[in-house]
């Protein structure tokens, strides 16, 4: 079967440019790439192709070969001579193609380590505090199990007195290189995993790995006014690098438990506050306790009614990194009085005798527009 045009097989014109080839090569390889057509052998008999005209059009002097004597240019090897044709796993060949051409993007992102020496991993630790430790900041002793490097090696990974070499099979490039045809394809050294160095004496203390396991005590600065939610970034305190890598970071994710009195809301809290009946009726005052520490007064009118509300300025929760506070709310609460004695009884009866319309507007108005409305029903049938 006679091999298509390569211009044909990317879906460019003779006078593509090589960005533009470049382009069309890249959509083309996101479509047929074997890891997104698992098990279809159509594909990738594509991806090959599409491969193998991209490696010769992307190529100045493959190109005008090419241009000038077609698939008989490379008749006698190369692109042109069945395909890649080089040993080893097809998938990991595609592998290869991809991150050389996409970058490690290809490769879901994933670095290469230099030098043997690999990043460690970030770290999540769930820190519950009051609303009082909120409100007021704190210094947090936490113990985190985590990696850390190892002393005996001082993170290398070989025996004390020992250290790693360069590997023998990539020169401690971490890569090697096969060539064949016009083909170069440039791939991780299956002997040191991409790391460059081998370790032919691993230290006994942490197996060759440079970190071993211990629990740290770290301290922790809460500021005051912190949120539920905030989190807190310590720079290189996360795990350990393998072989003398640079350490992760250690996220603290806070959390604030449930106050027995307050609510808050952003920066401004808010409470309930139950006052006896004669309090409302005549009017007085109370005081509440604060997260400050000090107590705050509370002025109720004459008549107050439940649910009026009051506003203590600057008795809230203070805001991050600013100077600003919030503001407290106080929320009444009447309180019907239970378990009455006859004479009390007896003096509510009086008190009830002696009210008249002007001493509970609402509920007369209520039940006067209440009538109305049932009258207006019976009319209107």
């Amino acid at each position: 079967m006679s091999k298509r045009d390569y211009y044909e097989v990317l879906g460019v014109s003779r006078t593509a440019t090589e960005a533009e080839m470049k382009s069309a090569f890249r959509k083309l390889a996101m479509q047929y790439h074997p890891d997104r057509n698992p098990g279809d052998h159509e594909a990738e008999v594509k991806f090959k192709e599409i491969n193998e005209a991209y490696q010769t059009l992307s190529d100045g002097q493959k190109r005008a070969a090419y241009d000038r004597f077609g698939h008989a240019a490379f008749a006698n090897g190369g692109p042109g001579g069945g395909g890649p044709g080089f040993g080893g796993d097809f998938s990991d060949f595609m592998s290869d193609i991809f991150e050389n051409f996409f970058g490690d993007a290809g490769r879901g992102g994933r670095g290469r380590s230099t030098g043997g020496r690999e990043r460690g991993a970030d770290m999540r630790y769930n820190l519950e505090i009051s609303l009082d430790e909120a409100y007021n900041g704190k210094t947090a002793e936490l113990k985190i199990p985590t990696s850390i490097t190892c002393e005996a090696c001082s993170g290398s990974g070989a025996k004390p007195g020992s250290k790693p070499k360069a590997c023998p099979t990539c020169g401690g490039a971490g890569r090697v290189r096969a060539t064949q045809g016009f083909f170069s394809i440039e791939r991780t050294c299956p002997n040191c995993h991409g790391r460059g160095e081998v370790i032919d004496d691993p230290c006994v203390q942490c197996g060759g790995a440079g970190r071993v396991t211990r629990e740290r005590t770290l301290s922790v600065n809460i500021p005051a006014g912190v949120e539920d939610g905030t989190r807190i970034r310590l720079a290189g305190e996360g795990e350990a690098g393998l072989r003398g890598g640079p350490p992760g970071d250690l996220y603290i994710f806070l959390s604030l438990k449930p106050h027995p009195f307050f609510q808050r809301d952003g920066a401004d809290l808010f409470c309930r506050v139950p006052i006896s009946m004669v309090t409302a009726a005549l009017g007085g005052e109370f005081s509440v306790p604060t997260l400050s520490g000090t107590d705050a007064l509370v002025k109720v009118p004459e008549g107050t009614q439940t649910g009026k509300q009051f506003r203590l300025k600057g008795k809230g929760m203070p805001v991050l990194r600013s100077r600003d506070v919030g503001d407290l709310y106080i929320q009444v609460v009447v309180e019907t009085p239970q378990k009455l004695t006859k004479r009390q009884r007896e003096l509510l009866m009086e008190f009830d005798q002696e009210c008249s319309k002007e001493n509970h507007p609402e509920s007369s108005g209520f039940f006067s527009r209440f009538r109305e409305f049932i009258d207006g029903l019976g009319g209107s049938t």
